[in-house]
């Protein structure tokens, strides 16, 4: 049963997709199927399950995956199987799940299928289908359609690398290779794979394998993030292009894991969409929110993009669908702001910010977000240290424990590197009442972040400091509520 809410709670974001009540964490079996995009997530051990057919407004619907004898339902994918290669729909297409069961420190991988678009489920009865190999982390298996093969291709999770299996059946399936050692960094458990290719500056005969991970929570990154590879796979191997030792991070905040995309979307689409949860396994579910516990990011569109820097980055944009909840547009002249700064004329706590700045000597510019006499939340960019960052240490409340014990050090200043020749960025800001998402430069930097200001913080302001700063383009958009 459904719990009832008015979607209205202190700090309940009005436009991402959190639970009615509940813990909501990692994004599972995420795939389009007959008009619909499925977002399963972990619920406790349990799949949750929500619908849309908007990537916008969303219906939840009752557990899809529930604990049974062989344990709890942890992280997984889903796919179409097109032309019933499992036998287990009778010549039709359904969907399939693969997914990990845990029970007494033991992880398996094991199948169930929906042949009802997903409304029920019925699990496989020679589960696991993948017994566990010896390993104490084998979990969160991505299943995809390697054209190429003609095969399935399954990445998993395997402490800090991921193991590739192929079938032909979804559910007898050969280990191929490994990936992971000396690449990229190991500061913590790899989890939640995904694969995927994309063209290059979108031509299509320029294509490119980008496989994520995302790290667990850790000292040396003050809790859970991702990376990124890019490379070649045949279907059985993937060989990384990058140097062994660099490391490409995902996002720059605390707050965006467990990212995997979406199965099946049309080929006419011709995107790859993703999103992740929006917390941290430092703080899982210590936020001050009640009923409901976590959330996701909105959807976001990938691609890969030839940079500044002439290098081949993954760039992250908002999807479009988003646009659909715009409820007019403020527009705001060109200002000059120097060493202080400019109020504007708007206030609200959902919203879409759009500018973009240019600049000579300043120091420090930026826009901030959830102003009141006492908190704010700082956006912007410093151009003698060549970065960007988000500082939430006056975003309200900030008295967050750590999962381990004692307090988290919640209030503080994310930044990410980021050089560029033409003294102009472009930032384009999510703000929904305890979420923060910021896009630099058409996604070639995201930062994502919790925040907990006020309900009566919700003004914006302009600055710059040690110079001055020219905002143009500026255009802000109130975004309705999705419930």
């Amino acid at each position: 049963m459904i719990a009832q809410t008015d979607y209205k709670e202190l700090y309940r974001p009005q436009f991402h997709l959190t639970p009615p009540a509940g813990p909501m964490s990692d994004p599972n079996g995420m795939v389009f199927f007959e008009g619909e995009y499925h977002q399963f997530y972990q619920y406790s051990g349990q799949w949750g399950h929500a619908v849309s057919t908007d990537l916008v407004h969303w219906e939840h619907l009752p557990l899809a995956l529930v604990r049974d004898e062989l344990g709890d339902c942890w992280s997984g994918s889903a796919v179409v199987d097109w032309d019933d290669s499992s036998g287990l729909f009778g010549g039709s297409a359904g969907l399939v799940a693969l997914f990990t069961h845990f029970k007494d420190g033991l992880q398996s991988l094991s199948l169930a299928y929906s042949a009802d678009r997903g409304r029920t489920w019925i699990k496989y009865a020679g589960n696991p289908v993948i017994p566990n190999p010896g390993l104490k982390d084998f979990r969160d298996p991505k299943v995809l359609r390697h054209k190429e093969s003609g095969k399935w291709v399954m990445v998993v999770s395997a402490d800090q690398c991921v193991h590739f299996y192929s079938s032909d059946n979804l559910i007898d399936w050969t280990f191929e290779s490994e990936f992971g050692e000396g690449q990229g960094s190991h500061v913590a458990v790899w989890e939640c794979p995904d694969l995927f290719a994309l063209p290059i500056d979108g031509n299509p005969d320029r294509l490119k394998w980008v496989l994520h991970v995302s790290l667990g929570d850790n000292a040396e990154t003050d809790g859970s993030t991702a990376q990124y590879f890019i490379g070649e796979f045949d279907g059985r191997t993937f060989v990384n292009d990058l140097p062994a030792a660099e490391v490409r991070w995902t996002d720059y905040g605390q707050d965006f894991y467990a990212a995997v995309s979406y199965s099946d979307v049309p080929d006419e689409d011709g995107r790859r969409i993703w999103l992740g949860w929006t917390s941290n396994w430092k703080y899982p579910f210590e936020g001050p929110t009640e009923p409901w516990k976590g959330g996701m990011s909105i959807p976001r569109s990938l691609s890969l993009k030839t940079l500044q820097d002439g290098t081949i980055g993954l760039v992250q944009q908002p999807a479009q669908e988003l646009q659909r909840l715009r409820e007019g547009r403020r527009e705001f002249q060109p200002a000059v702001v120097g060493d202080g700064a400019l109020s504007l004329d708007f206030s609200g706590s959902s919203y879409e910010l759009v500018t973009e700045i240019e600049w000579e000597d300043a120091e420090e510019f930026g826009i901030r977000l959830c102003v009141s006499d006492r908190e704010a939340t700082a956006v912007g960019y410093s151009p003698n240290n060549a970065c960007l960052f988000l500082d939430r240490t006056r975003s309200g409340f900030s008295d967050i424990q750590s999962r381990s014990g004692g307090p988290a050090g919640f209030a503080k200043r994310f930044e990410a590197p980021y050089s560029t020749a033409e003294r102009r960025v472009k930032l384009h800001v999510f703000v929904d009442v305890s979420i923060v998402e910021v896009f630099v430069d058409d996604g070639e930097r995201v930062i994502t972040s919790l925040i907990y200001p006020d309900a009566a913080s919700g003004s914006l302001e302009l600055y710059a400091s040690g110079g001055s700063a020219l905002f143009s383009n500026l255009n802000i958009y109130p975004l309705r509520s999705i419930w």
